[in-house]
């Protein structure tokens, strides 16, 4: 059993996430800012732990990792508001990793989007155009880290079924395709199981390939 902490814990892909990692057997803290929405993390598998991270220093996040196995960053401010934007997906992401790294939690995932980079290419009167800029900044400054860290970059985000099939970036994957949260979430649980994925990033839509033999193909 490994424990998990999960920032954003009660985001659609992270109460997919909670329940697989529930029944592998391992226990989540799921960090999340509104009391209200606990049950529904419980309900998942969960334990729900109230933190408003854009609001904490890094070492009172320190203090939320400490004792855990692997940190996975799937929190965001929900876009329209820039500010807020830059304090969430850039600023407390990037404060997750130094306390990730103080707290001695190596493990580290990334729940990026799939073509995040900082020739994203999004012009600045677009409405994404700050997303864009926290998620390249946060995934940069990740890489840049000596944390064993993974990064996912999922296509435009579903509600349909899991498939439990996807493509890669590289195997004939674009980012104009589609991927159900279901399907992120257990492309997420996959990969913390997988070692070989450290230093990795997985851009990725719903395919053809059942899952592990997707990421079996990156070995």
């Amino acid at each position: 059993m490994a424990r998990i902490a999960l920032f954003g814990g009660h985001g659609k892909v992270a109460l997919h996430l909670e329940r697989l990692l529930a029944d592998a057997g391992h226990e989540t803290s799921a960090f999340i800012r509104n009391p209200d929405h606990a049950d529904d993390v419980r309900a998942a598998g969960g334990t729900p732990v109230v933190a408003d991270v854009e609001k904490m220093d890094i070492a009172e996040i320190t203090e939320l990792l400490r004792g855990h196995d692997a940190v996975v960053w799937s929190a965001g401010a929900g876009g329209g508001n820039p500010e807020r934007t830059y304090a969430v997906d850039r600023d407390a992401a990037i404060a997750s990793m130094t306390a990730a790294q103080e707290a001695g939690v190596r493990r580290y995932m990334m729940v990026s989007y799939f073509g995040a980079r900082p020739d994203h290419g999004v012009p600045e009167d677009n409405s994404f155009y700050a997303y864009a800029e926290a998620k390249s900044a946060a995934d940069t400054h990740l890489r840049g880290t000596d944390l064993d860290w993974t990064i996912l970059g999922p296509s435009a985000l579903t509600l349909d079924p899991p498939t439990g099939r996807i493509e890669i970036e590289g195997h004939g994957a674009s980012d104009k395709g589609q991927v159900s949260r279901a399907d992120v979430a257990a492309v997420a649980a996959a990969v913390l199981e997988r070692p070989e994925t450290v230093g990795r990033t997985i851009e990725f839509n719903n395919g053809d390939v059942p899952i592990d033999e997707a990421l079996d193909a990156l070995r």
